[in-house]
């Protein structure tokens, strides 16, 4: 079987930092994410590269009385208060026009208007499976209300990539989320890589061990968790959500790392290659605020992955998907 090539964007603008961020701190980045997706996408069609576009429930939404409407009646009830957007929604502009950073309904149609790529969820309120005082009964009127809100534009939400990738699919206690997703009509998610550096628990966890990110940190120039890359065959269940793990974190260029730059490209080429000549799956991710900030560097560098995607395309028959796409040929495999 060939090698499938899959990438997923974690769509969030102010929601997915809100609780370690302010819109002041973060506005040239936020502000960027518009016209990054628009330049995503118009480079991913020139290469015949589709995208998943993992997508907060919030930015469905064109006023705050819209999102209030959708707001599902039990939120999330953290230990920690400070990790539950909600309060925010006080404070946030009445529209998409006047408040840009908690808004998005007209990026998400202009995602929608081009065939090539997916719309996906990231669960409707940025939601966190692993912190204190949350349920499962929570989670799951948080996800009725991303598909609830998608309704409308017709879309149809059949991926998720859980918030910090906040999932473990080998763990009994998250089994239930997956339940949730699956009766809900989501077909896949975004796995973690098996190594230990990326177990990541809660958020605290992550915040707290620095040499967790200074071995990831590492790993992104050279090889110590190896290719990440899988046989999704071997991955596939009946009954429950396709695992599509992640093979590698695209980061943001570093000005003051610059000259690690290719080692970090060619650290993902070698990965893709193998995947191809493997018959595997490379699963690429970021978010589009990580190229709010040297714009032109961050796509050169993703421009050099797509032209090497191409090559083992023509190669190996190497193929880009959807995480969908390629759930959904799994599913007719079986």
């Amino acid at each position: 079987m060939n090698g499938h090539f899959v990438i997923s964007l974690d769509f969030e603008l102010h929601w997915g930092v809100f609780d370690v961020r302010t819109v002041e701190s973060y506005k040239t980045n936020l502000l960027q994410v518009r016209p990054v997706i628009t330049r995503l996408m118009q480079l991913a069609d020139a290469y015949d590269v589709k995208l998943t576009f993992s997508t907060v429930g919030f930015l469905f939404a064109n006023t705050k009385e819209e999102l209030l409407g959708y707001s599902p009646e039990k939120k999330p009830t953290y230990t920690h208060s400070n990790f539950s957007p909600y309060p925010l929604l006080d404070s946030i502009g009445s529209t998409e026009a006047e408040d840009p950073f908690h808004y998005a309904k007209s990026v998400v149609k202009q995602i929608k208007n081009n065939k090539n790529h997916e719309i996906g969820t990231h669960t409707f309120s940025h939601y966190y499976c692993h912190e204190l005082g949350q349920t499962v009964e929570q989670f799951e009127d948080d996800i009725k209300s991303a598909i609830a809100i998608a309704k409308p534009l017709d879309v149809i939400l059949e991926s998720i990539v859980f918030p910090r990738n906040m999932i473990d699919a080998n763990k009994a206690i998250d089994q239930p989320y997956l339940d949730v997703c699956y009766r809900n009509g989501i077909k896949s998610f975004r796995g973690k890589e098996k190594a230990f550096i990326y177990n990541i628990h809660t958020t605290k966890f992550y915040h707290g061990w620095y040499l967790f990110k200074i071995l990831r940190i590492i790993d992104a120039y050279f090889n110590l968790t190896g290719h990440n890359t899988y046989k999704v065959e071997k991955l596939y269940k009946k009954q429950t959500v396709l695992n599509l793990p992640s093979s590698r974190l695209l980061r943001a260029y570093s000005k003051s790392m610059a000259f690690l730059e290719p080692l970090k490209i060619s650290r993902i080429t070698k990965s893709m290659t193998h995947a191809a000549k493997k018959g595997e799956l490379f699963h690429l991710w970021w978010h589009p605020h990580n190229f709010g900030t040297h714009t032109d560097k961050n796509f050169k560098n993703l421009e050099m992955i797509f032209k090497h995607y191409k090559e083992l395309n023509k190669k190996y028959g190497f193929k880009s998907e959807t995480m969908t796409g390629l759930t959904n040929k799994m599913i007719s495999k079986h």
